[in-house]
């Protein structure tokens, strides 16, 4: 007699074995089973409720950066089909100290947010941009943008507005003198991961697969260089958006458990060591840099010093969950752990400055 209890198209079909078989047939993402793992682990641990909540915060912040980080995909895609990578990568290769300064200054008026400038920067390390310039537009970058300097303007006044700009040339420079010390020492090669390295159109990775030859800035017309592009896109945005998904998700669960407001508010209770503190905390508490300028508004209302207000607004907008996830999936341990180390320090010094400023 045959047992049709292990036939599939039984109604007697363990449904235990659906579950196995479905789970191989899922791709071996460590990424998507982080993902899935805490929200399962939240559905049993505190409901179901909590994790669809979870999942709808993590799929809502996606949404809202979702045009900034397709835009940067589109940029970096075109940089590296028409071959404007090499360009970039001579004009950033002579003089470094020239490099850096430049770097700084660009990335703090640039409009790309933490998270929306890992593709230009993949594209930029991978087409042999040395990382000392490199380095200082990633830091200053998602400090500042023309938008946010107008709000931090309209809310918190002309004086912090430019406080923040310089705050973000200076830890850009930062960034950019320390990585060149330690790349002089013999420290700091190929930083960039191998699962970051952009696409280079049919096949090999690396800036020498297109001709060395001046841009062609109407990539589309050939069908190499619209291969490039093509395969750039996708690599890059399915990079991004699953490692931003995991961000998301866990900055959803950091706001939901960590009373993220009383511990801001405690801020201006510390005294002279409300800088550090206010540094450490921008790392969780620290939304998104328009989110977080009301939030500082606030806090100075209830006596959070000027000081402390700065690196908060700039540790965060560096070193939040999101961001750190980004370099993390970018770059080497050795290189994400100087990327933290400078953002605060830089952070709490800009801080600091600015407290005995605003004293005198």
């Amino acid at each position: 007699m045959v047992d049709h209890s292990l036939d599939p198209t039984s109604h007697k079909f363990d449904i235990s074995r659906s579950i196995v078989f479905w789970i191989k047939s899922l791709p071996k993402d460590r990424v998507l089973w982080t993902i899935l793992i805490l929200l399962i682990a939240t559905a049993l641990w505190t409901g179901l409720n909590q994790a669809l909540d979870f999942a709808t915060a993590m799929g809502n912040s996606l949404v809202n950066t979702g045009i900034f980080i397709i835009i940067s995909v589109l940029i970096a895609a075109y940089i590296k089909a028409s071959g404007a990578d090499q360009l970039i990568a001579r004009a950033l290769s002579g003089r470094q100290e020239k490099a850096v300064l430049t770097a700084a200054v660009f990335g703090a008026l640039s409009p790309f947010c933490s998270c929306g400038v890992v593709p230009l920067i993949a594209a930029l390390l991978a087409a042999g941009v040395p990382l000392a310039p490199v380095m200082a537009f990633w830091l200053a970058s998602p400090v500042i943008d023309p938008e946010m300097m107008v709000l931090t303007w309209g809310v918190l006044g002309l004086e912090m507005a430019v406080a923040k700009t310089l705050s973000a040339i200076a830890i850009g420079l930062l960034g950019g003198g320390a990585v060149m010390l330690l790349q002089r020492a013999g420290y700091l090669r190929d930083v960039l991961l191998a699962r970051a390295k952009p696409t280079c159109g049919t096949s090999s990775c690396g800036p020498s697969k297109l001709p060395e030859t001046k841009p062609v800035w109407t990539f589309w017309q050939e069908s190499e260089r619209r291969s490039t592009f093509l395969g750039e896109v996708g690599t890059m945005g399915w990079f991004l958006t699953r490692w931003l998904s995991l961000a998301f998700l866990l900055e959803a669960m950091m706001v939901s458990w960590v009373p993220l407001d009383q511990v801001a508010a405690q801020l201006s209770t510390l005294g002279v060591w409300a800088v550090p503190a206010a540094a450490a905390v921008g790392v969780p508490a620290y939304l998104n840099g328009y989110a977080a300028i009301p939030l500082v508004r606030g806090l100075m209302d209830i006596g959070l010093q000027p000081g402390a207000a700065l690196a908060f607004m700039v540790a965060g907008g560096v070193t939040c969950i999101p961001a750190a996830i980004a370099v993390k999936a970018l770059v080497n341990t050795q290189t994400f752990l100087l990327y933290l180390a400078i953002a605060m320090v830089g952070s709490i010094s800009v801080g600091l400055l600015y407290a005995s400023y605003v004293t005198l």
